[in-house]
């Protein structure tokens, strides 16, 4: 009898990454592969890589470094986008087996399956398709991420992106409704659209306001969370679907900076004051909305007038929480060719201000919750026997409660704040 083969993940970078890595792991245990911890030996290493900064790629590097380390005779597969980015380089690697793009990611486990039956691998042999995964009935999370949409059109002059996941392109709705009812039939009770840039997503009569209203129609007990989003000029049509009880009240929707000279420079399809706008007119309709962003500091040329433009937008706003990025060159992007390239301790400097300010936005506005209820999902049971999990707002709660189960919606009264890694909202069953 044949030895079960063993097959270790890492993922970096996007929940586009994660989903996917849920996917080819799921396929993995379907075809009696035992998924086993990325630090264990294992026979195969799959290495789901990020090349969106330069800290990125080091990430990734390190990691393939790992699994060679852990076992030397093991196979490893190295996907993703830093994989598109530096192909023929990686190649040259020998740590690596074999380089997967993102174009033949659906392939991996092909990829492994034809190197065990002693095979000749030619990657480029398989078929080149981003949607054909099928959906995963166990993951590496409580929440089910769909992939809707790949690819972007915009080519901001700092991102790599449009390189290493092509232009924009739309999975067909039917795929995702039916992918939506196969995990809410495996039990899933959040399911999260994932894609490179949502809001662009169009499939014949269907935009993404048309699709997401579709989604909330479906039948079952579960809700809806929107991943990161771009800007592009939501209207309050759009905005009225946070009406329906399936659709949490959280949006990541991409600031990168509040001055609208270096939203020029960066080239992102909107203005700093029509973003200001649109978030007013989403918290006039939903007040208590948690809105969190992404902010970049030390685009090239950026002065101290440009980097507190942006410090005043997020005192406007008010962001629930702020992921802020020291920009970083990458190369074959046109901001790696701009003048007035800005110092690094500068952008360390202003990362910290943001980081600090982010700090206090965020702790003020969790307390904001004390005193009201949270729909929480629990996701995992604390060594305590108390339960931890994330409301609609996606924020994190912990519930003071013994006896609850995972995977379970309940109404939570929110009576303090804890003092954890992060400000953590804690509270009795109501």
């Amino acid at each position: 009898m044949n030895k079960q083969k063993t097959v270790a993940f890492k993922t970096l970078g996007c929940r586009l990454n994660l989903y996917e890595t849920d996917a080819l792991a799921s396929e993995f245990s379907k075809q009696n592969y035992r998924v086993v911890d990325f630090n264990e030996k294992a026979d195969l290493y799959v290495i789901n890589t990020c090349t969106v900064t330069n800290q990125s790629d080091q990430k990734s590097r390190r990691e393939i470094q790992v699994a060679h380390r852990n076992n030397q005779e093991g196979v490893t597969i190295v996907t993703g986008c830093m994989a598109t980015n530096y192909k023929e380089q990686l190649e040259k690697n020998n740590a690596i087996n074999y380089v997967v793009d993102n174009d033949h990611k659906t392939s991996v486990l092909s990829v492994a399956e034809a190197h065990f039956n002693g095979e000749l691998v030619d990657v480029n042999n398989f078929e080149a398709n981003l949607f054909s995964y099928a959906p995963a009935d166990e993951t590496f999370h409580t929440r089910s991420l769909i992939k809707i949409q790949d690819g972007c059109d915009n080519f901001c002059t700092f991102c790599i992106i449009p390189k290493v996941r092509g232009r924009a392109t739309s999975r067909p709705p039917e795929e995702i409704f039916e992918n939506i009812r196969q995990v809410v039939a495996f039990g899933y009770k959040e399911v999260v659209l994932t894609g490179v840039n949502l809001g662009r997503y169009s499939y014949g009569e269907y935009d993404f306001e048309k699709l997401v209203e579709a989604i909330l129609d479906l039948p079952g007990d579960f809700r809806v969370r929107i991943s990161s989003i771009e800007p592009d000029g939501y209207t309050e049509s759009f905005f009225r679907l946070f009406d329906h009880p399936k659709l949490t009240p959280h949006l990541h929707i991409c600031l990168q900076s509040g001055s609208e000279e270096i939203l020029l420079k960066m080239r992102r399809m909107y203005t700093a004051s029509s973003f200001k706008k649109m978030v007013h007119q989403l918290k006039a309709l939903h007040p208590g909305f948690n809105l969190t962003t992404d902010v970049i500091v030390g685009f090239p040329g950026e002065t101290e007038a440009h980097f507190q433009e942006t410090m005043d937008t997020i005192r406007e706003i008010g962001f629930g929480h702020i992921h802020t990025f020291k920009y970083s060159i990458r190369k074959g992007t046109r901001a790696e060719r701009m003048p007035e390239q800005i110092p690094g301790k500068t952008k360390t400097d202003r990362s910290e201000m943001v980081r600090r300010l982010a700090e206090d936005m965020k702790m003020s506005f969790r307390e904001s919750f004390v005193g009201k209820t949270q729909r929480v999902l629990v996701e995992k049971i604390l060594p305590d026997g108390t339960a931890s999990g994330f409301g609609e707002h996606y924020v994190p709660v912990i519930i003071q409660d013994f006896g609850l189960k995972p995977n379970t919606y309940y109404e939570v009264e929110i009576n303090n704040i804890l003092s954890l890694e992060e400000p953590t909202l804690a509270g009795k069953l109501k």
